[in-house]
């Protein structure tokens, strides 16, 4: 990292902690060089990407400062409770429906799963495919099948080193996608009729790998900020025959809330003590804003407990469909199902990951795309403030590309999410993250597009939507 973006990084801690407030302005370009002990050219080129990424604004002669990108910002909705039983989950219907809803590339796309395409580097991945195919020995292609590519291994080895996490390269498995990892995962570990725990609200996939099982979800209530109700968690733990906990420790989605480091280690120490499992999806963890990556639970793992999923597809390359896990105890389980299954992910998409991660900048990729998401926030936070009615909530993580929204409680989402299709705009409605179909007045939104007229024209129709309810 140059040194300008290090100093624009730490300005932006500031903006984004309070520190500096909105309509504040930020230290001159004198003072700054003087107290950093920076140019003032490095100073110049840290405030033009700061205006760049839409957190400050110069104003003739009088210097820069901190945009107000809302008057009145929404405030954030409340932790929900959640029945003390044992849900049977029958969803995937409804997620059917409305994600079958989703293909009109006219749409607005609040609703998506993913961020916009042009955010990664999708030519120079196809240069890597090229180069590692042409460098392919015809052996490694049936070799790497049952393995996984070695250079892949090792640099999500070197990855998992730098977050404090010792692996072995031989708890690695290799699979297409993080959902692959995380089936797996509980399969593993599960029968039919089984108790999972599992957030609430839930990723909707969640909930249908849940039903496929035939399992049984124990929904603990996620607080919008800190993550899941560590002492609902541990009355659930000592009352209900949990056989696994399937969690998000940060960037949680829909929500978007991260568990701080205690809450993490508190929820170590609870699975090791009634030796439940614990599933650790984990497929955000490059997205978060600020200088310093939260710490994935699996780092306080000492007994092999904890399975941590992750993937490339929401950080680097969609539609390549590489994740992996790294197993614990249960790798060589692991292993052993998905060749009974699916045998391999794709090999040249292994190698073309590889080949980038080692040569193509993934870490500068990942600052770019960071400032990018971080931005469009900014921008959808602001609109919503604009545009929403009164009574309306709305979380603020710190990463991902969602926003989870808390509607008045007159507002049916279902209805919502039909009436707002007919304009041409998608969203996810609250039931299809609860096994329970509950959260009927809330919605998540998708961020992680460019922001455009277009967006800022959504928002407002969306916002007379939510009034005539």
């Amino acid at each position: 990292m140059k040194r300008y973006e290090k100093f624009a990084d730490e300005i932006a801690e500031l903006i984004r902690t309070g520190v500096l407030a909105a309509g504040e302005k930020v230290p001159s370009v004198r003072h700054a060089s003087r107290t950093y002990g920076i140019s003032a050219s490095t100073v110049f080129q840290a405030y033009y990407l700061l205006e760049s990424r839409g957190l400050i604004i110069a104003r003739a002669r009088s210097g820069y400062f901190v945009r107000e990108l809302a008057q009145q910002p929404l405030a954030e909705p409340d932790i929900s409770a959640t029945a003390a039983t044992s849900t049977e989950v029958d969803v995937s219907e409804l997620v059917f429906s409305v994600l079958g809803s989703l293909k009109n590339p006219d749409t607005v796309p609040f609703g998506s799963a993913f961020p916009c395409p042009s955010l990664f580097p999708l030519p120079r991945l196809a240069r890597s495919m090229a180069q590692s195919l042409r460098d392919m020995a015809p052996n490694e292609v049936i070799a790497d099948m049952t393995e996984g590519n070695p250079n892949l291994l090792r640099q999500i080895a070197l990855r998992y080193g730098g977050s404090g996490v010792a692996l072995q390269r031989e708890q690695l498995v290799i699979t297409t996608g993080a959902l692959e990892a995380l089936n797996l995962c509980l399969q593993c570990v599960t029968q039919p009729g089984d108790l999972v725990a599992i957030e609430s609200p839930a990723f909707y996939a969640t909930l249908q790998v849940l039903e496929r099982l035939k399992l049984k979800a124990v929904e603990i209530p996620v607080h919008p900020r800190e993550g899941i109700d560590i002492d609902i968690l541990s009355q659930r733990l000592d009352k209900l025959p949990i056989k696994a906990c399937w969690f998000m420790s940060s960037l949680q989605n829909p929500l978007g809330a991260s568990m701080n480091e205690a809450k993490k280690a508190a929820v170590y120490a609870l699975i090791q003590r009634h030796q439940v499992p614990l599933i650790e999806d984990d497929v955000y963890a490059e997205l978060y804003f600020g200088a310093n990556p939260p710490k994935p639970l699996k780092s306080y793992d000492r007994n092999g407990l904890v399975m941590h999923c992750g993937s490339y597809s929401k950080c680097l390359a969609p539609g390549y469909r590489v994740g992996w896990v790294a197993g614990g105890r249960f790798a060589e389980q692991i292993r052993r199902l998905k060749l009974m299954t699916t045998i391999s992910p794709s090999v040249p998409a292994q190698a073309a990951i590889a080949d980038y991660l080692q040569h193509g900048g993934f870490d500068r990729h990942l600052r770019k795309l960071r400032h990018a998401l971080e931005t469009q926030q900014a921008s959808m936070l602001a609109s919503a403030a604009r545009h929403f009615p009164p009574g309306c909530r709305v979380t603020r993580p710190t990463g991902g590309y969602f926003l989870w929204f808390e509607l008045p409680k007159q507002v049916d989402s279902l209805q919502l999410f039909q009436q707002a299709l007919n304009e041409g705009i998608s969203l996810a409605p609250g039931p299809i993250f609860s096994a329970s179909r509950g959260f009927g007045n809330f919605i998540r939104l998708n961020y992680g597009h460019p922001w455009s007229p277009q967006c800022e024209a959504a928002m407002a129709t969306l916002g007379g939507l939510i009034r005539g309810f």
